[in-house]
């Protein structure tokens, strides 16, 4: 477990203090300086200490600081090891931190023990870095009562592009499973019977100021982590292959046919390095995506064609992929109107709200939509999704 942390002046050390009955365990860490890009050059310290050899599914109480400072006392549970246990996680995207209308709901939830981690599936507080980061200052408080709690896995939206993603690369601390290094741009990680990718849509809407070799670097990095995730001995391991990206290659106005298929590098040449074809060929399962602020369920789809299971069981060993938009967290920019309703688009709603996963087992996955919009929270979309057999071979 990384715990990540914020200070304003240099402290003389980085350290969590941790255990179960009692807090009688410390561990350290660095801090490194921050200069955020805007005018004034605002700097902070960002600390960050991880836990190892925590025993799984045990509740840990901890605190950060140093003799300069302690932060108060925070819980976490360590996930649980292997494959037979079923993880359940909140997802959302485009959650700011002025109209953050799910924000209330969420902390309690979480505060309730409800979840296992959560997936906020990029534009991050409306932004990082306005007010010279001040935004971003308080949106990390604002998230404490989750964050401090569970793994808060995010992935990066065009909300977090200003100064190369500064904000954004500096205050979260992504870590793909087996690996050291903080990657907040794609990372994978194994949770319960899951394998759970994120990718960064962006960097194919930034060539002109970041240019185009991340483009290709994520690409082949993603095309090796399916092939690992494939291998007999993984798949049968963790069965279902989970993708999280902010920009959706299907939405109701729009379909996005340079994620879809690939960048064009140079005039007349074929467009590279897309998503559809990638994720179709290794068998993933279930993608989120966000950007879109509204909820939409698609049926099963795969080049603009459906592939339900079924006419009455679309989601029961469905032929293609599945696809969920879950932008309606709440941000200053409020809804986005459905103006259309496309043959892919299973279900549709502009309210406010957030999508809820548990991965039961091996065969079936729960999903559903809530809206916070209705007087105490109402489901207002819900299934399972089915699948007897994962991989390639799942889709004939």
């Amino acid at each position: 477990m990384i715990v990540t942390w914020t200070t304003f002046d240099l402290t003389a050390k980085s350290t969590v203090w941790y255990g179960i009955e009692s807090i009688n365990m410390s561990a350290h860490g660095s801090a490194r300086k921050f200069v955020d890009g805007g005018p004034e050059k605002r700097q902070m310290f960002i600390h960050r200490v991880t836990l190892t050899a925590l025993v799984p599914g045990q509740t840990y109480k901890y605190h950060v600081g140093s003799d300069d400072g302690w932060s108060p006392i925070f819980t976490f549970t360590a996930l649980k090891k292997g494959n037979d246990w079923s993880p359940r996680f909140a997802i959302y995207g485009d959650l700011g931190n002025i109209l953050a209308a799910t924000l209330p709901r969420l902390q309690n939830e979480v505060q309730q023990g409800l979840y296992d981690a959560i997936l906020h599936v990029g534009d991050i507080a409306y932004d990082l870095d306005l007010d010279n980061a001040r935004v971003g200052d308080e949106f990390m408080r604002q998230i404490e009562p989750i964050a401090a709690y569970v793994p808060y896995q995010v992935c990066p939206g065009n909300h977090e592009q200003a100064y190369n993603f500064s904000n954004y690369d500096n205050r979260f601390s992504m870590i793909s499973s087996g690996g050291h290094t903080i990657n907040n741009h794609f990372w994978s990680t194994n949770i319960g019977p899951a394998h759970i990718i994120s990718i960064s849509t962006e960097f194919y809407y930034y060539t002109k100021q970041y240019g185009t070799h991340q483009i290709e670097n994520q690409y082949r990095w993603l095309e090796q982590d399916l092939i690992e995730a494939n291998k007999p001995e993984n798949r049968a391991q963790r069965p279902w292959i989970i993708t999280i990206g902010h920009r959706p290659l299907y939405a109701q106005n729009h379909i996005d046919n340079i994620l879809r298929e690939g960048f064009t590098f140079a005039k007349d040449s074929k467009p590279e390095f897309g998503f559809e074809e990638l994720m179709y060929k290794h068998g993933v399962d279930l993608s989120f995506w966000a950007h879109e602020h509204n909820y939409e369920r698609l049926w099963p789809i795969y080049n603009n064609k459906i592939y339900n299971g079924s006419v009455d069981e679309p989601y029961n060993n469905p032929k293609a992929p599945v696809h969920i938009i879950t932008g309606s967290a709440g941000s200053r920019e409020r809804h986005t109107t459905f103006i259309d309703t496309p043959h892919y688009s299973a279900f549709q709603n502009e309210e406010f709200g957030y999508t809820r996963m548990t991965i039961h087992n091996a065969s079936h996955i729960y999903l559903e939509q809530l809206s916070v919009e209705r007087e105490g929270g109402q489901i207002i979309d819900k299934f399972y999704l089915i699948k007897e057999k994962h991989g390639y071979d799942a889709w004939f």
